[in-house]
């Protein structure tokens, strides 16, 4: 009977994460959408980029620097900003409309002045569909300990 009870709260527990991590086809989209960036900022893809931001882009740093659309893809394609990797953990995506707000930490390998070195931030990403593809209208970072 005790086995019977177990199977049966082990099968609940796993059912309830099951539809409460299922996501809509939108939250997939905007999921892809920031795998595809983060990729884009790792391989410096000048075209990718520009694709995936949107012209008002504001992107925020955790030091506290804001940049422009035009600043943002020139740091990563010059070198002055230089990701080797970056993983997103922990991510929720909430839709509105054709605006969805995405939070995850950031975990990232970078290269500052040729040495390795690591950064782990927290992430608040705004996206907005348009035109149907989802674009990033805004990003502002913070420091995890």
């Amino acid at each position: 009977m005790k086995l019977k009870y177990g199977i049966l709260v082990v099968l609940i527990s796993w059912l309830s994460i099951s539809i409460a991590s299922a996501q809509t086809p939108a939250q997939k989209q905007v999921a892809a959408a920031v795998d595809t960036l983060y990729k884009a900022m790792v391989d410096a893809d000048k075209d990718k980029l520009d694709k995936l931001t949107a012209p008002q882009l504001s992107f925020g740093h955790s030091s506290g620097k804001v940049e422009d659309k035009a600043a943002f893809i020139n740091a990563l394609t010059s070198g002055a900003s230089d990701f080797t990797s970056i993983t997103a953990g922990n991510q929720t995506i909430t839709i509105v409309k054709d605006v969805a707000i995405v939070r995850h930490v950031l975990n990232g390998e970078i290269l500052d002045g040729g040495k390795p070195g690591n950064v782990k931030l927290g992430i608040l990403l705004v996206w907005k569909k348009q035109q149907k593809q989802w674009v990033l209208l805004a990003r502002q970072a913070y420091k995890l300990p």
